[in-house]
């Protein structure tokens, strides 16, 4: 990897540049650390927004931020552009395609996957949306089965190039079927005059009692009326059961044509090889209250990969979300540093500031420990926090100014198929 060893320094590498990754690599003290971050991607991604850069509200690179521009400090920090294959414990040593490198410290910010629970059909030919490129694909399907819409003459199939079944009424979920809700009401319509834009059918699937599981029973209601004010069908304790490619096969005996399933039905730990499963619950690593692994001393895990045992507020790990990931990236670089300067190092505890899901134009829902709101007032206060919270002053005005623009013009500019998605074939294995 061309990383020079530095005798009086001690090599942390972290693998994952997300909300976790990035917080150590940021704050790592570098005059006694040296610090080499590997990522399979030159940027950072901000995924709560990818719903929007897959219904054409954003361009990718409004959402996307390079990771050397992030950390320009560069004395004794190191960025490698790689994927990491294996993980060597005994001898402390990581494999990546580009070369080996040993470790004093690994932190494991690797983040989570889309969860297919084990359906190999669905994975096949449902579409995920954990990534820019994912995202991307999404928004040239999206337009392409327009256009297709138009130039087929069998009504069946028209029926559904027009379906869209979202698997998964969490936040994404919410927030991605509102996004196409919007997109039929005031944009496809003027896009497609000599199509029957009212033929558009959006679905909803969600395998528990209500929407947004993770959050008040107030905010799911309120989710509930919004999307169904937009015309979005909602199944509640409906199980997904298969998928073909032409048929989403739901439990009793119900299906719905579809040739558009987006899969936003949950994620899993990244994990790479090298762990044992005694090492792991639910494809996540185990950790103490201090982020480390248990069967490791010098092994770290933080963020969505994470699972923190023993912990009563949160007995099925902490959320998969940015927050707690933000938090244990700030925590694990203060102990680092702490522990350097021989402080006492404090377990750690996440402070839920508040989740929140925004289901279009002057509708969202927001839980705070203290107070809750809904409408106009919970969409700005959305708006403000997601744009706050962007990496790099570009992305949030260019985000801003498309969200201006929006707002008064009911018009989503980014409708370009940049890149074709090429749909899997039904008899492809």
């Amino acid at each position: 990897m061309n990383i020079p060893t530095v005798n009086n320094l001690k090599r942390v590498v972290i693998i994952g540049a997300g909300f976790a990754g990035l917080q150590v690599a940021k704050k790592l003290k570098r005059d006694r650390f040296q610090v080499v971050l590997i990522d399979k991607n030159n940027y950072h991604t901000f995924q709560p927004l990818l719903y929007q850069v897959a219904t054409a509200g954003l361009e990718p690179d409004s959402i996307a931020h390079s990771i050397r521009t992030i950390i320009k400090k560069t004395k004794n920090f190191f960025f490698r552009l790689a994927h990491v294959h294996y993980i060597n414990t005994e001898k402390q040593k990581i494999y990546t395609n580009v070369g080996d490198l040993f470790y004093d410290y690994l932190i494991m910010a690797t983040g989570s996957v889309t969860n297919y629970f084990g359906n190999k059909n669905i994975e096949h030919f449902a579409l995920p949306m954990k990534s820019i490129p994912e995202a991307l694909n999404l928004r040239s399907l999206i337009l392409q089965d327009f256009e297709s819409a138009l130039l087929t003459k069998d009504s069946k199939e028209r029926e559904r190039l027009m379906t869209f079944v979202i698997v998964g009424g969490g936040p994404t979920g919410v927030e991605l079927a509102g996004a196409l809700a919007e997109m039929k009401k005031y944009v496809l319509q003027n896009d497609y005059p000599d199509l029957d834009i009212q033929r558009m059918n959006i679905h909803l699937l969600q395998a528990t009692p209500r929407l947004l599981d993770g959050m008040s029973e107030t905010s799911a209601k309120q989710a509930f009326k919004n999307l169904k004010e937009l015309g979005v069908n909602i199944w509640l304790d409906c199980l997904v059961k298969d998928y073909d490619g032409k048929i989403v096969f739901i439990d009793k005996n119900k299906s719905i044509e579809s040739a558009n399933v987006i899969w936003a039905a949950g994620v899993k730990g990244a994990i790479i090889k090298g762990f044992l499963k005694e090492d792991m619950e639910g494809k996540r690593i185990l950790v103490d209250d201090y982020l480390k692994t248990l069967r490791y001393k010098n092994i770290f895990a933080i963020g969505d990969v994470a699972y923190m045992i023993k912990n009563h507020s949160y007995p099925n790990g902490h959320p998969m979300m940015a927050q707690p990931a933000i938090q244990q990236g700030n925590y694990l670089a203060d102990n680092f540093n702490r522990f350097l300067e021989k402080k006492q190092i404090k377990p750690f505890r996440y402070k839920n500031l508040g989740t929140m899901a925004t289901i279009g134009r002057n509708k969202a829902v927001c839980d705070f420990p203290y107070f809750k709101l809904k409408g106009f007032s919970a969409w700005i206060v959305w708006m403000f926090v997601h744009l706050v919270s962007l990496v790099g002053f570009r992305n949030r005005v260019i985000a801003l100014m498309n969200w201006v623009i929006q707002y008064f013009h009911y018009n989503k500019s980014v409708r370009l198929i940049i890149r074709p998605f090429h749909r899997k074939k039904i008899n492809q294995k």
